[in-house]
């Protein structure tokens, strides 16, 4: 099954909504934003045919990729090569879409592989037709992760920042005090729409941030807590993993879980 929505968040901000179900519906869908002539992220290959119609439809002149997972970046090479678009991002961005890193089975189900390609360097600022978007660097979720900040709109254009003010699992590699540390920081700045690669919020989307960042730090002071008492890392997750993530546990072959959240917390304690 494949989900596609087109609708306008407001005057200026497009958002193009993908989904892809291997069987029934999809998993997660997908949103990348069009602000005038800038693409925001640019959904998973397998949408690659609905990506290109909604490109030809509009002009696209640049992308600017949050980061570097196939959900976000899996049509960058062909927006490159359909409309010449200058494909944007972190320096450790580049890096990994040149070349593209193998990915896990359920990966190529859900998303499909991106495709190599050229992502030129961020500058300090990116402009175009009025807008100004700040890039912010904000890893925790992923190394690379950056999310952009258009200030005299209040738009803060998170990619995987946020997701749901209590997230249900972790990916083995994800860093809970990176992403606590980089929620601080995306709160330093003023924004009221948070435009979320999967969860958009149109109001009062720095109390969202607020709301993921101290579940966080509550899952950091339970799981420290739990370390001076003397627990060990296998107790701690009996005592606070409450077995809502079954499903895509087994289906991510542990690649995410909530017990990685608890590992993450208990490697940034010691």
């Amino acid at each position: 099954m494949k989900i596609v929505n087109e609708q306008r968040f407001n005057s200026q901000v497009t958002a193009l909504e993908l989904g892809y179900g291997i069987i029934g519906r999809p998993l997660m869908n997908v949103y990348c934003y069009l602000i005038g002539d800038t693409l925001i992220d640019c959904g998973q290959a397998k949408m690659a045919g609905e990506m290109q119609s909604f490109i030809l439809a509009h002009r696209v002149e640049q992308l600017l990729l949050t980061h570097h997972h196939e959900d976000h970046s899996g049509n960058a090479a062909m927006i490159a090569k359909s409309c010449g678009a200058l494909v944007m991002g972190h320096p450790l961005t580049a890096q990994k879409m040149d070349p593209i890193r193998p990915i896990l089975p359920y990966q190529h189900l859900v998303w499909g592989q991106a495709r190599k390609v050229a992502v030129s360097p961020l500058p300090a600022a990116v402009s175009s037709g009025g807008f100004h978007f700040l890039p912010i660097h904000t890893p925790g979720h992923s190394k690379d992760h950056t999310v952009y900040l258009e200030a005299q709109n209040g738009w803060l254009f998170s990619g995987d920042l946020y997701l749901g003010d209590r997230i249900k699992f972790f990916r083995s590699d994800e860093k809970i005090d990176q992403q606590i540390q980089s929620l601080q920081i995306v709160l330093q700045h003023d924004f009221e729409s948070l435009f979320c690669a999967h969860n958009p919020v149109l109001k009062n989307g720095r109390e969202r941030i607020r709301r993921k960042l101290a579940y966080l730090e509550d899952i950091s002071g339970a799981v420290g807590l739990l370390l001076t008492r003397g627990l060990s890392e296998k107790e701690i997750i009996r005592q606070m993993d409450h077995r809502q993530d079954r499903f895509i546990k087994f289906f991510t072959m542990g690649n995410a879980s909530f017990a990685n959240v608890i590992r993450s917390a208990i490697r940034a304690a010691i």
